[in-house]
C-alpha cells in the first residue's frame, strides 16, 4: 500500500496542473463506501501536504477540489442510503464487515448530528456513516449543512497537517546540516 500511496503523490506532483481534480477524485472516493475501505486517501492528500510544503504544488487546488470531492462522495453515499437502505450493507465488502454499520449506528446514537462531522476524520467510519445517515433518513438540509463544514474543513486540515509536517521537516533538516 506504501507504493500505491508514493505512487500517487508522485503522480500528483508530476502532474501539478491537474491536482485539484486528482484531489477531488481521491476525495470522493475517500467518502464512498466501497473505495473508502480500498484507497488510503487520506493517506495521499496528507503526503501532497508535504509536497506542498516544498514549493512544487499550490495548497488552494488540492483544497477547493478536495473539498469538492468529499462532499460529492458523503452525498451521492447519503443518496446510496436513502434510496437503497439497508440492501447496500449487504453488498461486499460491507457484508464482511458488519462491525462499521455498528458503529455507525453507535455514534449516531451518541453523538448525532455531530458524527457527520467526525466520519469526515475517522477512517473506519467515514466508510459507512454518510450511508448510514441516509439509511437512518436524516433531515437533508442539516445533513448538507453538517457536511459542508466536516467535508470543507477535512479538505483543508488534512493536506495542511501534511504541509506543516514537511516545513517542520525541513526546519529541521535547515537546523542540522546548519
Amino acid at each position: 500500500m506504501d507504493a500505491f500511496v508514493d505512487s500517487a503523490i508522485a503522480f500528483i506532483s508530476d502532474n501539478r496542473a491537474w491536482a485539484g481534480v486528482i484531489a477531488f477524485l481521491f476525495a470522493l472516493a475517500e467518502t464512498l463506501p466501497v473505495f473508502s475501505i480500498l484507497i488510503p486517501s487520506t493517506a495521499i492528500l496528507f503526503g501532497v501536504g508535504a509536497v506542498v510544503a516544498t514549493g512544487t504544488l499550490d495548497f488552494a487546488p488540492l483544497w477547493i477540489g478536495g473539498a469538492l470531492g468529499a462532499i460529492t462522495g458523503s452525498v451521492f453515499s447519503y443518496w446510496l442510503g436513502w434510496r437503497y437502505g439497508k440492501v447496500m450493507l449487504n453488498l461486499w465488502p460491507l457484508r464482511d464487515h458488519p462491525h462499521l454499520a455498528e458503529r455507525a449506528t453507535t455514534a449516531f446514537a451518541r453523538w448525532g448530528i455531530a458524527t457527520i462531522l467526525i466520519g469526515h476524520f475517522v477512517g473506519p467510519l467515514r466508510a459507512v456513516v454518510f450511508l448510514m445517515a441516509g439509511i437512518s433518513r436524516m433531515n437533508l438540509p442539516l445533513f448538507l449543512a453538517v457536511d459542508l463544514v466536516g467535508a470543507i474543513v477535512w479538505a483543508w486540515a488534512i493536506p495542511k497537517s501534511g504541509e506543516v509536517g514537511g516545513n517542520i521537516l525541513h526546519w529541521i533538516w535547515q537546523a542540522l546540516m546548519g
